[in-house]
Parts: structure tokens; sequence; C-alpha cells
């Protein structure tokens, strides 16, 4: 069974120290509010006319809360400690997000993330983003009914080489998830670092995979996912050469050069009770 974790130590996210790059909120008046229904929204942002935002205005939003989940499951005897970082326990997540749902939180999708930071168009009372990388079964079987309970809307970062093996989504699941309403993103065809890419690689590693996700989906994919969180400078062109809007890693500080290919998440831990991760999400974003 393919698993992720071999890199994780190397990147050294620290949970209890993510960089804030908190920030005066812009407010454009002209932008047309979303309306809401339980906990997520019911229309698309209505993005006001004008010339798009610098990369200085995107840098100076405030920054919309993003999680980013792996497995859902109990932990096993053999998971390691590092490893349960990233394996957050079935009566835990649900818990977690009871919580957002109680405190208020709506989700919302990339697109009306990138209407908010490319045009300030206005986002629902206390927006998050929920994301969840790697197209692990358990994401569908356990994620997905218990964000439905709470109309949460999610965005799934498929790795293809996945799709359709033990412990995996396969097509008509990750079709069902678009269908419902939810997004689907690319996350490379097998996980390799993308600081690595050279030659080769962006046609394997990002070319086919978008497309086999546009071909299951039956939707334009924009959106992108970096293995492990990884990323540089010199790669980011070749994202928008390829059409993405937006890009994201972890808890690293955005490229001022380049904000909308370097989005923020935090990793939600499996040792994080639900008051520990509210606590995070207002000091990291």
């Amino acid at each position: 069974m393919l698993r992720i974790f071999s890199a994780a130590a190397a990147i050294a996210i620290s949970f209890a120290s993510c960089q804030s790059g908190k920030s005066e909120t812009v407010t454009d008046s002209t932008a047309t509010a979303t309306k809401t229904t339980s906990n997520t929204t019911t229309e698309e942002v209505v993005a006001p006319a004008g010339k798009p935002a610098s990369n200085a205005e995107i840098i100076a939003r405030k920054q919309v809360p993003i999680l980013c989940y792996h497995q859902i499951r109990d932990w096993r005897p053999k998971d390691s400690k590092t490893a349960k970082d990233y394996i957050v326990p079935i009566a835990s997540f649900k818990e977690k997000i009871k919580m957002l749902a109680d405190s208020g939180y709506h989700t919302i999708l990339p697109d009306q993330l990138y209407a908010y930071l490319t045009t300030g168009a206005k986002l629902p009372s206390k927006p998050i983003m929920l994301t969840f990388d790697d197209t692990d079964l358990d994401q569908f079987t356990i994620a997905n009914p218990e964000l439905k309970k709470y109309g949460f809307k999610a965005v799934y970062f498929i790795m293809t080489v996945s799709i359709g093996r033990p412990n995996y989504m396969n097509k008509e699941q990750i079709k069902q998830l678009a269908d419902e309403g939810n997004v689907i993103g690319s996350h490379t065809w097998d996980h390799h670092n993308f600081k690595k890419f050279a030659g080769d690689d962006w046609k394997t590693q990002i070319d086919k995979p978008t497309k086999k996700l546009e071909d299951i989906t039956g939707k334009k994919i924009t959106y992108f996912a970096y293995p492990f969180g990884l990323w540089n400078a010199q790669g980011l062109p070749e994202l928008h050469s390829r059409g993405f809007k937006m890009a994201f890693q972890l808890a690293e500080k955005r490229d001022p050069n380049d904000p909308l290919m370097t989005v923020r998440r935090i990793l939600d831990s499996g040792y994080w009770s639900a008051k520990t991760l509210s606590n995070s999400i207002r000091n990291s974003f």
C-alpha cells in the first residue's frame, strides 16, 4: 500500500509555530457577497469588475484559514509518531468538524478564494477551506459523509497513481465528489517532489495526471497541491503556463512575487484536540 510519510521529517513543519501572516483586511464594497445555507455557500461569488490585484495587494489581504488532511482513521500499533501527525482518528475528526460548524465557520472553495484574493470579492462570515491530499479512501467513506452533515464542501487533491488501488478512491468515487459540488485538484502522478522536477517530469507528474482528472470529472482542473508542501520559485512559471490559477503548499512563507502559487495551509495534526485546532486556526492565519 502506497504511503507518503518518508519526507515528512525532512520538511520540518512545526505545527505550533506556523507563520501567521496576519494583515489588514481589504474590503471592496462593490463585491457581491454569496448567500449561505447552513455552513456552505450556495451561489458563486460575484467578483467586482476592475483591475486585478497586484501581488502586494494579494499579500495584504487577510489570509483565509485552510486546513490540510490526509488519512482519517484510527491509529494502529505500527503507526509511527511522525505518521500520527498525518492520521486523524475518526472520533477526533468528527469532533473537529462539529467544532467548526458550531463556531460559525463556512466552507469556501478555490474559485471563491481566487476571486477574493484577486478582486476583493466578499466571502461568507468566518470562511475556511478544507482540503484532502493523496486520494485515501477514508476521505470518501468517512470524511465526506461527515462534511455533508454540516453542508460543508471540500477540495480533494488527487494523486493519480493510486486511483483504484486498495484503500484508495476509484474513478467513480472521485467523480461523485466532483458531482456533489466539491473541487478536485491535481496532486501529481506519484507524489514526486516538485522541487526535483526536470525534463519529462512536467509531462508525467503534471500534464498527464491533470488530463486524467479532467477526463474523470468532466471539469477543468485549475488547482494544484505540492507533494509534501514543497515548492521552488523556478517551477512556478510551469504551473502558470499550464493554466493553474492557484497552488497550495503548507505552512511556509508565501512567495511575495507569486502568492497565488504559494497559498498556505496548515496540517490538522492527529495529536490535536478540537480546542487545539481552533487555537491554531486563529494563530496561524
